[in-house]
């Protein structure tokens, strides 16, 4: 093996470390990016962090700070360290003083407002590698980098369904479709995430808490979402109201419903459409967010092209009916070339349940 291959399987090693740190720290750093580092000489792990709730240390000053003296030292980090201050001081001013000799890094910074951090390092004499098992660190991070890029949350599509797709049954009976397995791991996605969205139909039929039960949060629980056309007619022990998690509602028409709402404690914001609710979303710092239905709210995003990633929890039980609400509950496509496709497919038992997950991807 060439000098060449055996230092990139070292480095290929020690990121690995670096995007388990990172891992620790998914879903709890918004409006942030998840990165974790690790600091390593002579074979020796001297120090390793990651990327704090908003305000806090970045994944490099943590593992800076546990490490003590890095003279000479190795900084892996899962993406290029920031070069302008935001919240905090920006990283390459920590490193450049510390005596780190090289620095290697997994994705490219794509905020143009805190890029450019390898150039800065290479101009203070540290050695730079770009791009060490970049694809991992891009995927970690999908949900920070397409907000960079579109100004939209990443949106996952999540719903339990029959095996013929229905969501509830004709009289909008839906407790419980999938098995307690699948909700279980249903509440850890939602941990992961910063809002859960529900429609109207959704918020009357069932009065959903949208709380997360059975899994850890660190930070501030996900904020708790209606959206829809108009305001459903107030009632006061809607679920949304108590004071587990903060509640917001989107609506696309003013009316005395809305302001009922408002009068009750609601956070209530007019928006023009669903994607300006989605921005409105990711502007506030939710960059991945749970779209839990129903059928018409899913219908309308996959329409609109806005949902990213499915995630269904298909039961072995069958509903039918015309009138039984389905995953997809709108007009759908006129021809096959014109159907979604689902690529990078997971698919995993959850009790008799099949979880199937995957990302969506839109005719072009």
């Amino acid at each position: 093996m060439m000098k060449e291959e055996i230092v990139a399987n070292i480095h290929q090693q020690w990121m690995q470390m670096a995007l388990s740190e990172a891992m620790k720290a998914v879903g709890n750093t918004h409006p942030n990016p998840a990165v974790g580092a690790v600091i390593v000489r002579d074979g020796q792990v001297l120090g390793k962090g990651f990327t704090q709730t908003c305000g806090g240390n970045h994944a490099e000053v943590e593992a800076l700070q546990a490490a003590g003296d890095v003279t000479g030292a190795t900084l892996y980090v899962t993406l290029e360290p920031c070069a302008a201050q935001g919240r905090t001081p920006a990283c390459t001013s920590a490193i450049i003083p510390s005596g780190i000799q090289t620095v290697v890094y997994a994705s490219s910074d794509p905020n143009p407002q805190m890029a450019g951090g390898a150039q800065v390092l290479e101009a203070a004499g540290i050695e730079v590698v770009a791009n060490v098992c970049q694809a991992e660190a891009d995927r970690l991070n999908r949900p920070f980098f397409h907000y960079i890029q579109y100004n939209m949350p990443w949106l996952i599509a999540k719903a339990a369904i029959s095996l013929d797709g229905k969501m509830a049954t004709r009289t909008k009976h839906s407790q419980w479709i999938s098995g307690a397995e699948s909700r279980q791991h249903a509440h850890g996605v939602r941990a992961l995430c910063d809002a859960i969205v529900v429609g109207v139909g959704t918020l009357v039929s069932d009065n959903p808490s949208l709380t997360v039960r059975d899994a850890a949060i660190i930070g501030q629980p996900p904020l708790r979402v209606m959206l829809g056309k108009h305001a459903p007619k107030p009632w006061k022990d809607c679920k949304l109201l108590s004071d587990e998690a903060p509640s917001r509602f989107y609506v696309m028409h003013d009316s005395d419903d809305a302001l009922a709402w408002s009068e009750l404690g609601m956070e209530v914001v007019l928006v023009e459409n669903y994607e300006a609710a989605f921005q409105h979303l990711a502007a506030d710092g939710c960059l991945q967010v749970l779209l839990e239905g129903g059928g018409k709210l899913h219908a309308a995003c996959l329409e609109h092209g806005i949902s990213n990633e499915l995630l269904l929890y298909q039961a072995p039980v069958l509903i039918g009916g015309v009138d039984a609400m389905s995953f997809w509950h709108g007009e759908g496509v006129e021809t096959m070339q014109d159907a979604l496709h689902i690529q990078n497919i997971e698919r995993v038992m959850l009790g008799q349940d099949m979880c199937i997950r995957g990302d969506i991807v839109y005719p072009s």
